[in-house]
């Protein structure tokens, strides 16, 4: 499923040695479903040849502002028009400056100025322009005027030096392109959700997990911030990045065992929505070994277990304060639809998502089924992050 199906966005480069990144930017747009148009400034052509450009999109390139293809000669009223969405990428800190004071001296700029579509920035700079007061006053009037902005991150620079002020990655700007285009259903609610296997040390080397990878609950993550929410992330041993984090819209906290998340959630329960996604275990070992257990051909190690505290049932009914829409996960071998029903009850939350664990572990894509009160509901077989985002706009009705 391509996530931008349908859209056509419109990129306008600026000067700056971050325009390489364009080039991959504008084919995993277009992989995603875009149709891209781009338009360069004459400082941009020195950096990427409008010939690279057009061969990436498939596009003619306008640089000119009396380029005589449009029937009109005004390409920047027209090509705005046609577009879903501006990207100004990379954003110099001269467009800032034009942009935020209303100013058209070029194609790139009289194409900001004259916009009939949302404009998002990409700035792009020099850490010592970043930072500089003047920069940093243009960038406040941008937001002020509704213009989203994507980055800078802080990062080695083309100058040598670093700090803030790189261009985001083409992947961290495609993120940050779909996570526009989602219903923000979440805005101002706050969203907790566990992630991943959690952890139970036999001995200091020795373990007992699970085969959960945490692609379901990061996704929901990602998702959740598309829709506008705050996230926290609660991850047992994974090895995945967290989603959108340069938005500072996400925190994550990482984790090893049951009792390391149990703390963890109980820490950050004032929350609107918690998602247990993640796959707890239920017993920890009790006697674990303090040093490595030596192989033995006479016998079996004894290990003795103990009941993990149960996470989602002690969130379901927490008695004071702001009580979370509890959404649970079970992950089932056989008899799904029994096996969810009883779990929904026995941890009196409203919502529980089934599945059948072995045909989804460490996979890109799930079937879920939707369990509630009133009944069930099985969706189609999606892509995590697609589920996800139904998920998420399911969720935003029920609260």
């Amino acid at each position: 499923m391509q996530s931008l199906q349908g859209k056509h966005i419109l990129l306008t480069m600026s000067g700056g040695i971050a325009a390489f990144k364009v080039a991959e930017l504008a084919r995993s747009l277009i992989q995603e479903g875009a149709t891209v148009q781009v338009i360069m400034s004459e400082a941009a052509t020195k950096f990427m040849t409008p010939v690279t450009m057009q061969a990436l999109t498939g596009n003619h390139v306008f640089t000119d502002q009396w380029d005589a293809r449009i029937s009109n000669n005004m390409a920047h009223i027209e090509l705005s028009r046609k577009a879903d969405v501006i990207v100004a990428v990379p954003a110099s800190a001269d467009l800032l400056a034009k942009i935020s004071h209303g100013l058209a001296n070029d194609l790139v700029s009289a194409t900001c100025l004259a916009k009939e579509c949302p404009l998002i920035v990409v700035p792009a700079m020099n850490k010592q322009m970043w930072e500089n007061a003047a920069t940093q006053r243009n960038m406040q009037q941008l937001q002020a005027d509704g213009i989203t902005v994507l980055g800078p991150t802080s990062g080695t620079q083309a100058c040598g030096e670093n700090g803030m002020g790189r261009m985001l990655e083409a992947a961290e700007i495609l993120e940050g392109i779909i996570a526009f285009f989602q219903k923000k259903v979440l805005a101002g609610k706050k969203v907790l959700i566990t992630a991943g296997p959690t952890y139970e040390a036999i001995d200091p080397v020795r373990g007992i997990t699970n085969r959960s990878s945490g692609k379901m609950g990061f996704a929901l993550a990602k998702a959740a911030v598309e829709a506008g929410a705050e996230v926290q992330l609660i991850a047992g041993p994974c090895h995945l990045t967290t989603p959108l984090e340069y938005t500072g819209k996400i925190k994550r906290t990482d984790v090893i065992s049951a009792k390391d998340m149990h703390a963890a959630v109980m820490n950050h329960l004032d929350c609107d929505v918690f998602f247990a996604v993640a796959a707890v275990a239920d017993w920890s070992v009790k006697n674990a070994s303090a040093q490595k257990i030596k192989k033995s051909d006479q016998s079996n190690p004894a290990l003795e277990f103990e009941l993990n505290p149960d996470i989602l049932a002690e969130a379901a009914k927490k008695a004071s304060g702001k009580k979370p829409y509890c959404i649970g996960f079970a992950a089932e071998t056989n008899d799904l639809e029994k096996h969810a029903q009883e779990k929904r009850i026995k941890k009196n939350i409203p919502m529980l998502l089934g599945n059948l664990g072995p045909d989804t572990f460490g996979l890109d894509d799930n079937q879920l089924l939707i369990v509630e009160e009133k009944g069930m509901t099985k969706t189609n077989k999606l892509s995590k992050i697609a589920l996800s985002r139904e998920i998420i706009q399911l969720v935003s009705t029920k609260i």
